[in-house]
């Protein structure tokens, strides 16, 4: 009975030891990392990120007013929208489907006052130019 005993508590032992050798080792490569870290970026992905954040506000402006130039087909659609970002630098505008018809949307207006206000120099050149209200 003592030596079985003694044999279970050299086991005890064994495992022990390990568990601490395997604790100890963990220890010290989560220890031995450095503070610094040193991050290579394109710049190519700076600029990705900005044309997304241009896109997702165009499509969350349904809280904003729009002028819409333009509603047809795509290829005017197209033609129109480039048009008008030559002639009209200080706007943003993009081209919403909106089935059948493609819109040209210019503009994204906090109040209806500050989108009537541009209108008036929108309408000088596209004569059939509109607001559009926000949803909801």
């Amino acid at each position: 009975m003592f030596k079985l005993h003694y044999i279970m508590d050299i086991k005890n032992i064994k495992i022990i030891i390990i568990a601490l050798f395997i604790m100890v080792n963990c220890g010290q490569k989560t220890l031995a990392q450095g503070n610094k870290i040193i991050l290579n970026q394109d710049f190519r992905f700076e600029k990705l990120l900005n044309e997304k954040r241009k896109i997702n506000s165009s499509i969350l402006n349904d809280q904003r007013y729009n002028i819409q130039i333009f509603n047809g087909d795509s290829e005017t659609a197209k033609k129109t929208l480039s048009s008008f970002k030559n002639n009209f630098k200080n706007f943003d505008a993009t081209i919403v489907f909106n089935t059948p018809t493609y819109k040209v949307l210019a503009g994204n207006f906090k109040t209806r006052i500050e989108a009537e206000r541009n209108l008036i120099f929108v309408r000088k050149t596209y004569k059939n130019a509109l607001i559009i209200k926000p949803r909801g």
